[in-house]
């Protein structure tokens, strides 16, 4: 088991929520925070920080189950490290599932050379852009190491280097030592995992949250809160949260997850790609920031192996009903070239009707992705009135 600094993290996600609440010394009351978000704000600030790279995801486990302490009649694990919290419902034979993933894309050391620079590779989809000049974590079993992502300087590229990112391979990290030894004397080995060095923040008037990990521990803060919405209330179905792990590298954890509970309907709970920036027309990203969450009808990801959802027309249509009958705001997504965890729920044992509730993000996979907190909450609004009025398979 590796172990983390945890005063480091709690020290650092201390920072950021007086950051948040304008607390901090010297910082004016610049947030406006609604008391509708203010919590979901609250709960991404503290999991945005933890380091919970695709099989490293413990510590972001233990958050939720933290977090969730009361809202649950049993709580279970598995091999992978899905976790799974069940509010038991009056019908027990009819089961609801609601999946978030995690884990967050990072890297793993692979190499550390003479000179004492650590070479890595992706755990996850990432764009080479991102990369340079960056503070990395590197979580070592003796404790978190930060370095700076390397390069050569500008004024020896030549015109055809500058015309084009460096490809992770050639990206190094320096951490400031000059042997292999030195390297090693800080705890830094090959199977260490890394992730961007990034605090969690709101920007200006509070309407964007921009983190290292938004994607997916925004999915995972309204999942959180759906069941915390859900705990004094009694429900048809026996609602089943799983914090499931592994979505970055293939979405590996869901369907092992969907198998041991047999859902009759599964939602996937997770960001998706918004539009609405500078070149980027409305026809290629027509979801937008701050106008509720998206209802998927439809992804594909042929690049990926050809993983996608289709989502059974009945389950959109509930969905659509659910939200216009509350006045819930909410968008309409066909997505290309991305995929959920939906994709293996949906193929899990003998086939489960399952759909995705999509939470709109900017710069997704980067070191910067960011999310509305309004856009949150619509989505707690809407799958916590979907989970009140499922009564029978569809």
């Amino acid at each position: 088991m590796i172990l983390y600094d945890t005063d480091f993290l709690h020290e650092r996600r201390s920072t950021i929520l007086l950051h948040y609440f304008g607390k901090e010394e010297g910082v004016g009351e610049v947030r406006t925070v609604s008391a509708r978000t203010e919590r979901l704000t609250q709960l991404l600030a503290e999991l945005d920080p933890i380091p919970g790279v695709s099989g490293a995801e413990e510590e972001v486990a233990e958050f939720v189950k933290g977090e969730l302490n009361g809202c649950y009649d049993r709580f279970r694990k598995d091999a992978l490290g899905n976790h799974f919290f069940t509010k038991k419902g009056a019908n027990p034979q009819l089961d609801l599932m609601l999946s978030a993933h995690m884990d967050e894309v990072g890297f793993v050391i692979h190499h550390v050379d003479e000179k004492g620079f650590a070479y890595f590779t992706p755990v996850g989809l990432h764009d080479d852009r991102t990369l340079a000049n960056q503070v990395l974590t590197v979580y070592t079993e003796r404790g978190p190491v930060r370095g700076l992502t390397g390069g050569k300087p500008a004024h020896i590229v030549s015109k055809e280097e500058a015309q084009k990112a460096p490809p992770i391979s050639e990206v190094y990290l320096d951490l400031g030592t000059a042997s292999r030894e030195q390297t090693e004397a800080l705890g830094v080995r090959v199977g260490d995992y890394v992730t961007f060095e990034r605090p969690g923040q709101l920007l200006n008037d509070g309407r964007l949250f921009t983190g290292k990990a938004v994607d997916d521990r925004a999915g995972v803060a309204v999942l959180i809160e759906v069941m915390r919405r859900l705990a004094d209330v009694e429900v048809e179905a026996n609602v089943h949260a799983v914090a499931t792990v592994q979505e970055e590298v293939g979405i590996r954890g869901a369907g092992p997850a969907a198998f041991r509970i047999k859902p009759d309907v599964a939602l996937a709970i997770d960001v998706t790609l918004a539009g609405g920036t500078p070149g980027i027309e409305d026809r290629q990203l027509p979801v937008k920031l701050g106008e509720g969450p998206a209802i998927k009808f439809f992804d594909w990801a042929p690049g990926l192996g050809m993983i996608g959802n289709n989502v059974p027309k009945r389950l959109t249509s509930k969905l659509v009903a659910v939200a216009e009958e509350r006045g819930i705001p909410y968008q309409r997504e066909v997505l290309f070239n991305g995929a959920t965890d939906a994709w293996s729920m949906s193929l899990s044992g003998e086939g489960v009707a399952t759909g995705t509730i999509s939470l709109p993000s900017r710069y997704i996979h980067s070191a910067i992705g960011c999310v509305c907190p309004e856009d949150l909450a619509g989505a707690v609004d809407l799958i916590a009135a979907f989970a009140g009025e499922f009564k029978e398979p569809l």
